[in-house]
């Protein structure tokens, strides 16, 4: 599936979702690439670890020039991932369910976020009883028109998708993911509004890019290669969409919707396969 002009129709009753403002991020004080786990990893690439905390410096930045808050938890000698905060869970109001990863290399970050989210007074709630259903917080799950809109194919499980709605008392959409550079649904699925979306139906299975492209109204369909430019892993503050990369042509349509781009590079993330959401966790939001 191509990318589209014909996509491009304003819409002046745009509602906003509820993405929230204030953002939990933890500083790359030990980021790195020590192992391998998605495609995008390779120990021999090692990122700039002085540029990772110019680039992690210029994003909470960015969020707080477009009218965010961070909040940071310590970072942990060992666990280098334990920046993609995204990941750790899923935030309802005061209430945190904590992801299940299914990598042995990610699974001690649960304990750290776990502990974070107790002492600012959230109630930690199990995902499931079965440490094998794996599920992975927010990579892989957004809520849109009152919907879970989830993926599974390579670490959420499809079965995750029934438990996490029923705790949040929701419907929900499963979207296969095909393609491993893609990993997370939130590298190909980016809700703006409740209207628009950019999308990247060409890494899903067919019959989850029909039932999605029907559920949105009004999708931004990104190019193969815009999508894995991480485009798509992006989040909106207030007016703003904060992108790691942004083609011309999608800003354009951006634009035309009335949203403000900020392009906020995070180049040595990408060495580990994360973009400017997988850094970001939502603090403050509620679902439905």
């Amino acid at each position: 599936m191509a990318g589209s002009d014909s996509l491009e129709r304003s819409n002046p009753t745009k509602q906003a979702l509820n993405w929230g403002r204030t953002y939990l991020m933890c500083p790359p004080d030990y980021f790195g690439v020590f192992y391998e786990i998605n495609p995008w990893m390779h120990t021999q690439v090692a990122p700039d670890r002085d540029l990772a905390h110019k680039q992690w410096d210029n994003l909470v930045a960015n969020i707080k020039q477009a009218g965010g808050i961070v909040q940071t938890m310590e970072a942990v000698d060992g666990l280098p991932d334990l920046v993609f905060t995204a990941n750790a869970g899923l935030v309802n109001g005061r209430t945190f369910i904590p992801s299940q990863f299914k990598f042995p290399e990610r699974q001690p970050e649960v304990i750290y976020n776990n502990a974070w989210f107790r002492a600012h007074d959230f109630e930690v709630v199990e995902f499931s009883h079965d440490p094998h259903l794996y599920f992975e917080g927010c990579g892989d799950a957004f809520m849109v028109h009152g919907q879970l809109v989830a993926g599974y194919g390579f670490r959420t499980e499809l079965g995750a998708h029934a438990v996490l709605a029923k705790q949040l008392g929701v419907p929900f959409h499963s979207i296969h993911l095909i393609d491993d550079r893609l990993y997370h649904l939130d590298i190909s699925f980016c809700p703006l509004d409740e209207r628009h979306a950019l999308v990247a139906p060409d890494v899903w299975h067919h019959s989850s890019a029909e039932d999605i492209l029907q559920f949105i109204p009004e999708p931004l369909v990104l190019e193969l290669d815009e999508a894995l430019a991480f485009s798509a892993n992006s989040i909106v503050v207030g007016n703003t969409v904060i992108m790691p990369h942004c083609p011309t042509r999608v800003e354009r349509i951006l634009h035309k919707w009335g949203y403000e781009v900020c392009v906020s590079p995070v180049t040595e993330f990408l060495k580990a396969g994360g973009g400017v959401r997988c850094l970001t966790l939502a603090l403050d939001v509620t679902y439905p």
